[in-house]
């Protein structure tokens, strides 16, 4: 019987393969972060900031893109590449999520059937209503530190993690 894996360093991540490729988007502007809250899907409850799932023959960047257009209605010209978060859940499934921001956006943020969209102060962002990961790695992305986040979960439950810096991104 394969024990169970329950610490970051059971996992071979130079081997691991993701079942899911996802996004996420941060808009900071004015000393504060567009969040949602999610309504549906993976997380749903909580707040995360717009992003999902990558499509086929997508590019990363795109996604990060056409999920904010579709979760908040909301258009970029470009986005910033600022870290990467590995996650493996006890059940098997298996996210690598890439962490987008952006400055600078198009149109009026709305509601959708996907998400609720909420602007925060920077210095009161609601990591209580978050995945318990985010107030991890979310001041280095605030900070401008690139990263890679590494994450055992059980459910909504985070079992274990381990953030390396990097000194350059990796796209």
């Amino acid at each position: 019987m394969q024990k169970a894996i329950e610490t970051v360093a059971q996992v071979d991540w130079l081997t691991w393969k993701p079942d899911q490729i996802a996004t996420l988007l941060f808009i900071i502007q004015d000393n504060r972060v567009l969040l949602i809250k999610k309504k549906r899907g993976l997380g749903a409850g909580k707040i995360n900031a717009p992003g999902g799932k990558l499509e086929a023959n997508e590019s990363i960047e795109t996604c990060a893109m056409r999920e904010l257009q579709e979760e908040v209605c909301l258009t970029v010209d470009k986005v910033q590449w600022c870290g990467e978060n590995l996650f493996q859940f006890t059940n098997g499934h298996s996210m690598h999520v890439h962490v987008f921001k952006s400055f600078d956006y198009q149109g009026i943020e709305a509601e959708t059937d996907e998400a609720i969209p909420i602007w925060t102060s920077l210095d009161c962002i609601p990591f209580d209503l978050m995945w318990e990961d985010d107030h991890l790695w979310i001041p280095h992305m605030l900070n401008n530190q690139y990263f890679s986040g590494y994450y055992i979960l059980e459910e909504d439950t985070l079992l274990d993690s381990k953030i390396i810096l990097l000194n350059a991104p990796k796209r």
